[in-house]
């Protein structure tokens, strides 16, 4: 992990660490799961942020000021998050063109998580295809 990543970690409150570690790994394994190469974890604005070459930035966090939540971010000028609120409008939340909502307390919707990040991180293949070819 990055130590910027790490240190970034550590300064979240337990229950909501475990909950975006659960999202890191998944991210992560996504990854590797498609063989996309080396992905950069960094910090982006201050959020753990996840890129591969194939793709558009994935970044996770938590706000102090909406506590019950954590969120998983994507570039508000792809497709990504106007795609997922068509094929998934009626499991996730949404926060505009660039944000999966997560309540902190509901178990992870992983599979249809796992698609999102499968559509963001190979998005440059992907972003002249209708609903992304998903």
């Amino acid at each position: 992990m990055d130590k910027s990543v790490k240190t970034r970690f550590e300064n979240y409150p337990d229950a909501v660490r475990n909950k975006l570690e659960v999202l890191r790994n998944l991210i992560l394994k996504t990854a590797g799961h498609l063989q996309l190469g080396a992905i950069e974890e960094s910090l982006k604005w201050g959020e753990p942020s996840y890129h591969v070459k194939t793709g558009s930035p994935i970044r996770i966090d938590w706000k102090p000021d909406t506590p019950h939540n954590c969120y998983v971010f994507f570039n508000c000028n792809t497709k990504l998050v106007d795609t997922f609120r068509v094929l998934y409008g009626d499991v996730l939340a949404f926060q505009g063109n660039r944000t999966i909502v997560l309540n902190l307390s509901a178990a992870l919707p992983e599979p249809v998580l796992r698609h999102c990040i499968e559509l963001a991180l190979t998005y440059k293949k992907r972003k002249h295809l209708p609903l992304l070819g998903a």
